[in-house]
């Protein structure tokens, strides 16, 4: 078998490059889509997408991870967990479609009935692909699950620009949700060429049902904290509101989910594969950890420093109220890529357990935060989820790594310099930016503003605080020829 490091690195720098893609796409969309459409009808999406987010958190059960974790897997499981993954699917399409009355009468808004029927239906093109996604995640074929990912999101990307400029409005963002699980799973049956068998016995899988079980729970409880707020914004404060917080938040969201998906998927089958080597287990956490931080604390500097600029640029002067949300959530994407990690450990270590208990006591903490600031609008819940999630970090890193061969001090270590870099570079870019700000127009200075940040960043990051080396280890890898076809 190829080194699990070079494989590793390679799945690494594959699916930061097709993340790059996705970034752009995603962004591209937004600005393109944003200028189509209005704030309600993202708003209107996005009243139903807080309710049916918590079904799709059931659409695999958590299967896919426990047959990525689990050392072994026959054909006959895998098999079996496809059929288990398609009843499930079903079963949430069907309770999706049943919750639409009463989603369209809890916000008030009729329209909202055949939306969320539209949606059930992408339940199902998700649940036929789960385990042919996890199929190509075991084999480490990064690359193929990359190109499936970029092509299935540029394909609904199309889809949403033609029906807005067409004139449907928010039906053109269904059809987005829907296409893109539907090109994907098509992409994931075409590359492996694996057919299911019949469903055999439940007697094998019944390990893997509670390790895919509890991380469900997990992650449903996860959601509750992360999501509960747009529900109350859309409840309390209207369409047009949760259109600009989710905008808002959608943009702050980008980095963090699209870096974590991308070594993030990597790390998970890596780490799963050397859990019983500690060694190993803790040099890769923490070279996957501090890659994630380094490409992730500039983009929060960017987002909090200059804001203003990048609404105007990216969604246009009608979403000029999302600036003052923006800034606020900007805080955020720092600390998720503090913590997010950090469930790349436990998980592959199989203490998912541990990760409930963390989520149950957080949830109730980030929702009160929520409640705290709502009478003072999206602003004032946006203050709320950052000042919670703050305080949290220190806790959450303390209690993940406990027992674990990751000490705090590694963590720590590990964020220390990136930090320091990104707040130096941040203090720079501001600094000159009054030469120049009212001289060019807002694309202008967003790009002086980042090259200037981005450049200060690098420089003190590998010169100043010593990361040069670890960089260069990781290109050196890279461009070590493959000695060895990878086993699938």
């Amino acid at each position: 078998m190829q080194d699990l490091k070079q494989r590793t690195v390679r799945g690494g720098v594959a699916r930061l490059c097709a993340q790059g893609a996705t970034f752009v796409l995603r962004l591209g969309s937004l600005m393109v889509l944003a200028r189509l459409l209005v704030p309600k009808d993202f708003g209107l999406v996005g009243m139903v997408t807080a309710f049916t987010g918590v079904l799709d958190l059931f659409r695999d059960f958590g299967l896919s991870a426990a047959a990525v974790q689990n050392p072994t897997i026959t054909e006959d499981q895998s098999s079996t967990l496809f059929w288990v993954n398609l009843a499930v699917g079903c079963l949430i399409a069907l309770l999706a479609l049943a919750c639409g009355p009463a989603i369209a009468s809890f916000y008030r808004e009729p329209q909202l009935m055949g939306v969320t029927a539209v949606l059930s239906v992408g339940f199902l093109f998700n649940a036929a692909g789960v385990q042919h996604s996890a199929l190509l995640q075991r084999q480490m074929r990064f690359t193929a699950l990359a190109v499936i990912g970029v092509v299935s999101l540029a394909c609904g990307t199309v889809v949403a620009i033609a029906g807005a400029m067409a004139g449907y409005g928010y039906w053109s963002l269904v059809a987005m949700t829907v296409t893109m699980p539907l090109v994907a799973t098509i992409g994931f049956w075409l590359t492996t060429g694996w057919i299911p068998a019949s469903p055999r016995s439940l007697a094998g899988i019944r390990s893997l049902v509670r390790f895919g079980g509890t991380l469900t729970l997990n992650g449903l409880v996860a959601y509750l904290a992360y999501n509960s707020e747009k529900v109350l914004i859309g409840r309390f404060w209207g369409a047009d509101a949760i259109g600009l917080y989710g905008r808002a938040y959608q943009l702050s969201n980008i980095p963090t989910s699209n870096l974590n998906s991308a070594v993030g998927e990597v790390a998970f089958s890596a780490l799963s594969r050397v859990q019983h080597d500690p060694a190993r287990l803790k040099s890769y956490f923490l070279k996957g950890y501090s890659l994630v931080l380094g490409l992730t604390l500039p983009i929060t500097m960017t987002c909090t420093c200059f804001a203003h600029d990048m609404i105007l640029v990216l969604l246009g002067p009608k979403w000029e109220g999302a600036t003052a949300i923006f800034r606020l959530l900007a805080p955020t994407i720092a600390v998720f890529a503090i913590i997010n990690p950090l469930g790349w450990l436990l998980n592959a270590l199989g203490m998912v357990a541990r990760g409930l208990k963390i989520a149950l006591v957080f949830a109730p903490l980030i929702i009160a935060g929520y409640v705290v600031g709502l009478p003072y609008g999206p602003r004032g819940v946006a203050f709320g989820y950052s000042t919670v999630l703050i305080l949290w970090v220190i806790p959450h890193i303390a209690w993940c790594v406990h027992g674990t061969v990751v000490r705090m001090r590694d963590i720590f270590a590990a964020i220390s310099r990136p930090l320091l870099s990104c707040l130096m570079a941040g203090g720079i870019a501001t600094a000159i930016r009054p030469v120049y700000a009212q001289l060019l127009s807002p694309l202008g200075r967003l790009t002086i503003e980042c090259t200037v940040l981005l450049a200060a960043y690098a420089a003190i990051l590998l010169f100043v605080t010593g990361q040069k080396s670890f960089y260069l280890d990781l290109l050196k890898t890279l461009r070590s020829p493959s000695r060895v076809a990878v086993n699938s």
